[in-house]
């Protein structure tokens, strides 16, 4: 039987956040690490971020100059809508990463957490003409969930905002073309799982390219995948339900906790 994942504040650390935010900076911090023993990194590049819990819109970023490796819940930065660090860090923010976070953590009020990766089997999806093609397992699972944003560059701009947002639409997955993948969480679990997909999707995808055509499958068996979701599937117990995507999480937090528990501190 699996044990739960404990996200307990150490006492130097206690006094300084919220227990609530505490527990989604160690969580948070855990996804990074996941990230990088996935091999899902790019130097001290790309983002995982979460909003935290108030009436403030105030969310979770990576310090930037950090590798995924690196990070820490104590050394994750907070920032507000306006890209302005809350409270004190040692480290500033990216500005490519404020802009399109920020974007949909304004515009979609249940995307909590937001993983922008640039792995060489999403950017090679991303630059492909067709994109995203439903011929395997995982394609068909989020084929109907992915939606395409045009390159316009070095995201940096404020005016592109709205057309990120515009182009995501009610997706929860999206496709930056010619460079790399999103994915829209309700929680960190949630967001992990789907760029799980998502990346596999690619990969596989990439490996039967190297093979021939590949099979397209039918619109019949895509809407299966609809019918029956993975986050519906749990086991019937005594214990109280926990979904599937938190399970998988949890159990990636486990590896993690094996080889460097450092992230908690």
């Amino acid at each position: 039987m699996t044990t739960a994942v404990k996200y307990e504040a150490p006492p130097a650390r206690a006094t300084a956040f919220s227990p609530e935010e505490w527990k989604l900076r160690v969580e948070l911090a855990a996804f990074y690490r996941i990230c990088d023993h996935l091999g899902w990194t790019e130097m001290i590049f790309n983002h995982i971020t979460m909003r935290v819990p108030g009436p403030e819109h105030h969310f979770l970023i990576n310090p930037f100059g950090l590798h995924y490796s690196e990070v820490t819940a104590s050394n994750l930065v907070k920032i507000d809508l306006d890209g302005k660090i809350v409270g004190h860090s040692d480290y500033p923010v990216n500005p490519a990463g404020f802009v399109i976070h920020s974007a949909i953590h304004a515009a979609v009020p249940d995307a909590l957490c937001i993983v922008h990766t640039h792995t060489t089997a999403g950017l090679a999806v991303a630059s492909s003409k067709r994109g995203l093609v439903a011929n395997n397992f995982y394609g068909a699972q989020v084929f109907d969930n992915v939606a395409y944003h045009d390159f316009e560059g070095p995201s940096v701009h404020d005016d592109e905002k709205p057309r990120l947002v515009a182009s995501l639409g009610n997706k929860r997955i999206l496709i930056l073309r010619n460079h790399g993948l999103l994915c829209a969480g309700k929680t960190i679990a949630d967001a992990f799982d789907l760029h799980y997909r998502i990346q596999r999707a690619c990969e596989v995808q990439l490996a039967t390219a190297a093979i021939d055509e590949g099979i397209e499958l039918s619109r019949a068996v895509i809407d299966s995948f609809h019918a029956v979701r993975n986050d519906d599937m749990n086991l019937k117990m005594d214990a109280p339900v926990k979904p599937n995507t938190q399970r998988v999480f949890d159990a990636m937090v486990r590896i993690i906790d094996k080889k460097d528990q450092s992230y908690k501190y």
